[in-house]
């Protein structure tokens, strides 16, 4: 009888201490990219008065839209596009997973490959990046939210 009790005592411990375990993808939601505080979803600045805006300064005459966040399981993905003459010009990642040192390893890889993908493509119809699938697919549904913000493409 004791046999049993010792037994049923450890594998509930052994399950709890299981289930109350956290690993790094538990922990709280990567924070924003340096400078960039809550980028409100929308339009920035548009046209020739194109005033201050949360990303780099537009060209005169340029569109730039913030995308939606998109919440990822490794944390928030958003992008900012600038568009200038039915053109896009440039798209920013405003915020990407950053968590820990392997985040922010693939994003560095990642998203400068997002981006050229964007201007060649010049739509959010982009292939994903091998070993950031994740992350491609936060940043295409974010572009797309600034393109349809901006009425790209219709």
């Amino acid at each position: 009888m004791r046999r049993i009790t010792l037994w049923l005592v450890s594998t509930v411990a052994v399950v709890v201490l299981l289930f109350s375990y956290r690993t790094s993808t538990m922990g709280a939601a990567a924070p924003n990219a340096p400078g960039v505080v809550g980028a409100a979803p929308g339009l920035v600045s548009s046209g020739p008065a194109a005033g201050s805006s949360v990303g780099p300064s537009a060209p005169s005459g340029a569109t730039v839209v913030n995308g939606t966040v998109v919440r990822t399981r490794w944390g928030p993905v958003q992008v900012q596009v600038t568009i200038s003459g039915r053109k896009i010009t440039d798209v920013v990642a405003l915020q990407v997973p950053s968590g820990n040192r392997r985040d922010r390893e693939i994003n560095d890889y990642a998203v400068p490959l997002l981006h050229d993908a964007v201007l060649q493509a010049q739509s959010a119809d982009i292939d994903s990046v091998s070993g950031a699938t994740v992350t491609s697919d936060g940043y295409r549904r974010s572009l797309q939210a600034a393109l349809d913000a901006a009425h790209f493409g219709s």
